[in-house]
């Protein structure tokens, strides 16, 4: 019997696929035309698909005089069309790689950071009626500095790296002063699992 309270994978079956634009990046986009399964006579219908492989986020907690703190980033998103907190995250562009090295590489990149302990958060789909991406987050302990040779570009050259106590980051998403997808989930995923 399926579980009535979870998702189910499986697909449509494509009757025609038209990529409208693909390059080099990681991001393309195509109009499927679908019909439901098992009904051969219904009159397929177009969704367009952002294809997408993937992103990873960390929310990188360190403990500061008995406070949970969270590392965060300030960062320019012109689709947005604003400068949002976020976490550091990054796409999971290598074919192959687990989610979880994405994370590890991120968080070293963008904001030169390591972490000792690594813990599965929760995995979400940001927008299933356009996309196939799939957003992997993570809880990150055991902080420590590094060096990093890595050189930002474009936005994240501007990027802003800050600490904030865990609880003053719940309270800015709930009452909307924090708003990025990710970072709401994130942080009230993890509130939840504090109790």
């Amino acid at each position: 019997m399926t579980d009535p309270i979870a998702d189910s994978p499986g697909s449509w079956p494509v009757v025609g696929s038209t990529d409208l634009h693909r390059d080099g990046w990681v991001v393309a986009l195509r109009r499927d035309l679908i019909r439901p399964p098992g009904d051969e006579e219904a009159a397929p219908f177009g969704r367009l698909v952002v294809e997408h492989p993937g992103a990873a986020m960390v929310l990188a907690i360190d403990e500061r005089d008995g406070v949970e703190h969270v590392c965060l980033i300030r960062q320019y998103r012109h689709p947005g069309g604003g400068t949002f907190v976020e976490l550091p995250a990054g796409i999971c562009d290598v074919p192959g790689e687990d989610p979880v090295e994405t994370a590890r590489r991120e968080l070293r990149e963008e904001v030169s950071l390591e972490a000792a302990h690594w813990e599965h958060l929760v995995t979400t789909y940001p927008s299933v009626g356009i996309t196939s991406e799939v957003h992997h987050l993570y809880v990150a302990r055991g902080i420590t500095a590094v060096e990093t040779d890595y050189v930002a570009h474009h936005e994240e050259a501007h990027l802003e790296v800050f600490w904030a106590p865990v609880d003053d980051l719940v309270a800015a998403v709930l009452d909307g002063r924090v708003q990025e997808g990710p970072m709401v989930i994130a942080a009230l995923a993890y509130a939840a699992t504090r109790g």
